[in-house]
């Protein structure tokens, strides 16, 4: 059975993650809807949600954003590694002035998109109607990167990442040199 996981726990994963990117502040919690649906297709998959029991109505303290970010780079990673990386572009329901909706979800879509193109990394794109930049993104990625799926759909979006974790547990099984390099290469590119 696949485990839920979320911060600020850390579990050992054996078999394929889902790693739930998208935005947490500003919009219903669709991470909860998503592990539903997800579970619901496969139940051996392990989860990896970054939407914390209690969210915090502020920015968190130093130690605890530290913790998050910390916890978020390691688990796209591992996704990144042995799974896919699942966005879910929800729109805004609350604005906050403070802060650009979606910026971390943004540039964890960008460097998805740059792993996929080097290294094979698996995602999917989810974007709900009524996201801003929906119209340029779903042109962007369908124009540059075509075998990145992108659907309108959270239910779709959920169903084509798990048969992309385990398409991906099944070609990768037999390939421990691929399985080296994705590390190699992924160690690279976060650090930049």
């Amino acid at each position: 059975m696949g485990e839920v996981i979320i911060p600020p726990r850390y579990v050992e994963v054996s078999g394929p993650l889902i790693f739930l990117a998208g935005p947490i502040r500003g919009t219903a919690d669709w991470q909860s809807e998503a592990i539903r649906i997800l579970k619901s297709n496969n139940a051996s998959l392990s989860i990896a949600s970054p939407r914390r029991q209690e969210l915090m109505q502020h920015d968190f303290p130093e130690s605890t954003f530290n913790e998050q970010v910390d916890w978020e780079h390691f688990y796209l990673q591992q996704s990144a590694k042995n799974g896919v990386i699942l966005f879910w572009l929800a729109k805004e329901l609350e604005h906050r002035c403070d802060r650009a909706y979606g910026q971390t979800t943004r540039f964890e879509l960008g460097e998805a998109v740059a792993m996929h193109h080097f290294i094979g990394t698996q995602v999917v794109v989810g974007i709900e109607d009524g996201f801003t930049g929906a119209r340029y993104l779903q042109k962007t990625l369908s124009k540059k990167y075509p075998d990145i799926p992108v659907c309108n759909d959270l239910k779709k979006a959920c169903e084509l990442s798990v048969r992309l974790a385990i398409e991906k547990i099944k070609w990768c099984s037999n390939s421990t040199t691929f399985l080296f390099l994705a590390d190699l290469i992924i160690y690279y590119v976060l650090r930049l």
